[in-house]
């Protein structure tokens, strides 16, 4: 059984066929699946899409590139979506300091506040950050995100790093570029990084896994993704598969 811990399947991307791209991801073993928001649009489909399918729990929460716009009252709309129970999460949210805007400081008033938000309905993380490792960990530290723990998708600093989330309560997210070419530095914070602290997620419709790389990613692909830690770790992926699901069910509590 595989744990799909962040996918977008409410992208316009798999409107003509979303159906057929899901059960697809079943048929290649995914069980369980998160779909994460990244907008206050975004978290009501994400909310819909997780009351449709059994299968599917969603997040809600406002990632840092759209966050210019938010207001208290979309926290206490963000609030009410968490009382539902299909919602297991806040996220993605973070900083990202790739792009000049949002404002640096408007990106960490929101990411401190969800955190907030979060503790306040208990409910774990799933953090975006990118390029901005020393005031992730410094907020999160800060914010007692321990208290509710979490995921740092698509991990992209260093092993010592990691260490430090983990000893944060979060977990590393490793995607498709530790399948490609220059995941040199994913494949090593694997290596180092013990599995029970590992969960798989694809990021879909973004950065498909080699050998479908350039193409839709999609939860389908995640084998390729658990064949690569399994290498990395000379584990069989039935142990890489089981211990990342009972890591993400351990997170979400389902």
């Amino acid at each position: 059984m595989i744990y799909e811990t962040h996918t977008h399947f409410d992208d316009a991307s798999f409107d003509p066929d979303r159906e057929e791209a899901i059960e697809k991801a079943v048929s290649s073993g995914v069980k369980r699946f998160i779909n994460v928001a990244s907008s206050m649009s975004t978290s009501r489909s994400s909310v819909a899409l997780a009351e449709k399918y059994p299968y599917f729990l969603a997040s809600v929460g406002v990632h840092p590139e759209e966050c210019a716009d938010l207001s208290e009252s979309d926290m206490d709309i963000l609030a009410g979506y968490a009382k539902n129970e299909n919602v297991s999460a806040i996220g993605e949210i973070g900083l990202d300091y790739y792009w000049d805007e949002p404002d640096r400081d408007i990106q960490k008033k929101w990411f401190r506040r969800q955190i907030e938000l979060a503790r306040d309905v208990n409910l774990p993380l799933i953090i975006h950050s990118r390029d901005a490792a020393a005031d992730t960990y410094d907020i999160l530290a800060a914010g007692k995100a321990e208290e509710v723990g979490g995921i740092m998708h698509c991990y992209s600093y260093s092993s010592q790093m990691a260490d430090k989330f983990i000893d944060l309560g979060f977990y590393i997210g490793v995607g498709g570029v530790v399948t490609f070419k220059n995941g040199k530095k994913l494949r090593e914070v694997v290596e180092h990084v013990p599995l029970d602290r590992i969960v798989v997620e694809t990021d879909s419709p973004y950065m498909a896994p080699v050998p479908n790389r350039g193409k839709r990613n999609s939860s389908e692909y995640l084998p390729y993704i658990i064949e690569a830690i399994a290498g990395i770790k000379g584990l069989p992926p039935e142990e890489v598969e089981t211990v990342t699901y009972n890591n993400a069910v351990k997170l979400f509590g389902k």
